[in-house]
């Protein structure tokens, strides 16, 4: 089992004392943290991301822990997510051996890198992938000072992937507009012309696409509310964390229509509601009507809010409208204000029931929950929706990324390309 770290032990007994808790507890609260860097190092999960939390509570509810060790559980947590919140720490890697051990530049160049993306409103997927890149561009360097880092190193380092690592041209140019933002924004370095810097061969990379069929198949394997989540991926061709990040308002069921808000891109857009899953939905909203219902007869803070909502709107975390379509069966609670909170499903829970589904459906294809939007946009092209209206619907910002979908279905033109066999 992980150790906690002495640095980080010591921030956390300074915490539990200003918390005031009791001397004879505490031991127990770093039990439960060191059960929970366990639990994130074991199934590869980020420890500093709060949505890890439900599932790890869910995990102690298997393992036969009673209500109230749990409820210990999550506030040992809690004040551990709230101990990273104030410091470089939480952009911090967890390996077996603890948290790597930067020197106080480096630690401060990644709170201002995670000060830098806060600003601009970025999602904490790209502050996850960038804080990783440049933890990576730590280690290459071998922990040189950042006042003395130079493009060269930079050119050395996307060398180094492509040429030992063999990484694809996707993962160098996400490496390369990484560092490209570190040196910028954070270093406030000239980042230099990388234009003879050695590139990772591109390939074309063609999505998986399913019949109609083989989507039905794994729906019918999905149970409630999984089903739901993976109708509306493939009838509304939505990614997977706009799903997720669904509220009550964002749906109009008299007009038939679902909007998208802070899709990717922080790019907002309206698709139509599938008519055949209207009453599924209503039903659903049944469900979460009288979850909310019984949430606040409990004492209920509300659902998590995002960035100063809860700020703007003080009573917006309580009202039905602000509620999340998906909310996750377990309460998180919020150390900081003594309160119980709602999170949406999680992301991992969604995809492992695709998983599971797939391999009932005995489907010979890779399918995950991006395969549904795939199939969306390739059934909208093979039924002779114009691809301007597709993009649209998938909310690209460039057609050329929707064009992909034409080489997904069989070209039914009059100019088709026939092999001479066939002639």
């Amino acid at each position: 089992m992980i150790n906690i770290p002495s640095d980080l032990r010591v921030l956390y007994d300074a915490l539990l004392k200003e918390s005031k808790i009791p001397p004879t507890y505490q031991y127990h609260y770093k039990k439960w943290l060191r059960y929970y860097l366990d639990f994130c190092n074991k199934y590869h999960f980020n420890p500093s991301e709060v949505s890890n939390v439900p599932q790890f509570i869910n995990k102690l509810e298997g393992k036969r822990q009673t209500a109230q060790q749990q409820k210990q559980a999550s506030l040992a947590v809690s004040l551990y997510h709230q101990m990273l919140r104030t410091g470089a720490q939480a952009l911090m890697p967890v390996t077996k051996k603890g948290y790597e051990l930067a020197g106080p530049i480096w630690k401060k160049a990644m709170v201002n890198l995670y000060e830098e993306i806060k600003i601009r409103h970025y999602s904490p997927s790209t502050l996850k992938t960038y804080a990783n890149w440049v933890r990576k561009f730590y280690s290459f360097t071998e922990s040189k000072d950042p006042r003395s880092l130079t493009p060269i190193d930079v050119k050395k380092f996307l060398a180094y992937l492509a040429i030992k690592k063999k990484v694809s041209a996707s993962t160098q140019n996400q490496a390369f507009n990484a560092l490209l933002f570190f040196y910028r924004h954070v270093l406030k370095k000239d980042f230099g012309d990388h234009t003879d810097t050695v590139r990772a061969k591109k390939s074309r990379y063609i999505p998986v696409v399913l019949s109609r069929a083989e989507v039905d198949s794994v729906i019918k394997n999905l149970s409630y509310p999984y089903d739901l989540v993976a109708k509306l991926l493939y009838g509304c061709g939505l990614r997977l964390f706009e799903c997720l990040n669904l509220r009550i308002h964002n749906f109009n069921f008299d007009a038939g229509i679902l909007t998208v808000h802070d899709g990717k891109g922080k790019k907002d857009r309206t698709v139509p509601l599938p008519q055949t899953i209207m009453p599924d939905l209503k039903k659903h909203l049944d469900n979460v009507v009288e979850l909310h219902q019984a949430d606040l007869k409990t004492g209920y803070a509300g659902a998590f809010m995002i960035g100063l909502l809860d700020k703007k709107y003080k009573n917006a975390s309580r009202e039905l409208i602000w509620q999340w379509f998906f909310p996750a069966k377990t309460l998180t609670f919020v150390p900081k204000t003594k309160e119980y909170r709602r999170y949406h499903l999680h992301s991992t829970h969604v995809s492992s029931a695709i998983r599971s589904a797939v391999r009932k459906a005995k489907m010979l294809k890779r399918v995950s929950a991006h395969t549904f939007r795939h199939s969306f946009a390739s059934h909208l092209l093979q039924a002779n929706y114009d691809i301007r209206t597709i993009q649209e619907l998938l909310g690209h910002s460039d057609v050329r990324t929707t064009m992909i979908y034409t080489h997904t279905v069989k070209s039914i033109t009059t100019k088709e390309a026939r092999s001479p066999l066939d002639f």
